[in-house]
């Protein structure tokens, strides 16, 4: 049963594409001849077929879509620079405090206000007995 699905679906495509092609031929046969006057400037008109004009017509769109497509790219491919860059920026300045908040914590013995020989208690005696 399935082979026959199969076989409809296959036929279904080359009768479509037979019929495309039919009709592209039918459209060079009919369009190759026929006169177009195509305006260009106000002082400047073209004498040419219509084929001609449906052909580069066709390819200006193609050029037009390219064109757009490569604009959004490129305007996303800007707003993920800016995201990036911003997002880098935030990384060094997180990392910048971590480093400034490490060197505060790490002290050394001396930098508490007594020697590093000296005690708290000992310090507490000479505040004593110098008052």
């Amino acid at each position: 049963m399935s082979n026959l699905w199969l076989k409809f679906k296959i036929w279904t495509k080359v009768i479509a594409g037979l019929l495309v092609l039919i009709y592209i031929l039918a459209f060079f046969i009919k369009n190759h001849s026929d006169p177009a006057n195509v305006w260009i400037f106000p002082w400047h008109d073209i004498q040419t077929t219509v084929l001609y004009v449906a052909g580069i017509s066709f390819l200006v769109g193609v050029l037009a879509a390219l064109l757009f497509r490569t604009i959004i790219r490129t305007r996303r491919q800007i707003r993920e620079l800016k995201e990036r860059n911003r997002s880098v920026k935030l990384e060094r300045a997180v990392q910048d405090m971590h480093t400034k908040a490490a060197m505060l914590r790490a002290k050394p013995v001396g930098a508490t206000g007594t020697s590093a020989g000296e005690t708290i208690a000992e310090k507490d005696d000479s505040t004593e007995e110098g008052e």
